[in-house]
């Protein structure tokens, strides 16, 4: 399959919008692991959309450093942005492996780590990382 960049970059934002709307809906029925998820998702697609700007993204929950690796690419007034972003993305990586497995070895299950206070903090920087990536694809398209 050959890379276009263009349908990346849309494929990437529309699978970020969709696990934000994902989240959302999974804080209002009090699924606080599945606010998380899909919070993490939505973030991790978020800076995927931004990368695919510039190089094909890799399959890694955490595309923080990859973000940093093409900073330099983007306008001057835009990178302060990619950074906050990289640093949401760095953040929520780790609630991949957490939402998926708990954590093993203190015998917690994903649902036992999760409350509304975490799903919410969660979800308002997926928040944020979704309007970084609209900024940014906003800016590089004109």
């Amino acid at each position: 399959m050959k890379f276009n960049p263009a349908n990346e970059v849309s494929y990437r934002a529309r699978l970020a919008a969709r696990y934000l709307e994902e989240a959302e809906d999974a804080l209002r029925r009090r699924d606080y692991r599945g606010a998380v998820a899909s919070s993490q998702l939505s973030t991790e697609n978020s800076a995927k959309a931004v990368i695919a700007l510039f190089s094909i993204p890799s399959w890694s929950h955490d595309p923080s450093h990859e973000l940093l690796e093409v900073l330099h690419m983007l306008p001057e007034n835009m990178r302060r942005l990619a950074e906050e972003l990289a640093e949401i993305a760095r953040q929520l990586a780790p609630e991949h492996g957490r939402t998926t497995y708990g954590e093993p070895v203190k015998r917690l299950t994903p649902w036992d780590i999760y409350d509304e206070e975490s799903a919410s903090e969660a979800l308002s920087k997926a928040t944020r990382a979704q309007e970084i990536m609209n900024m940014i694809l906003s800016k590089m398209r004109t």
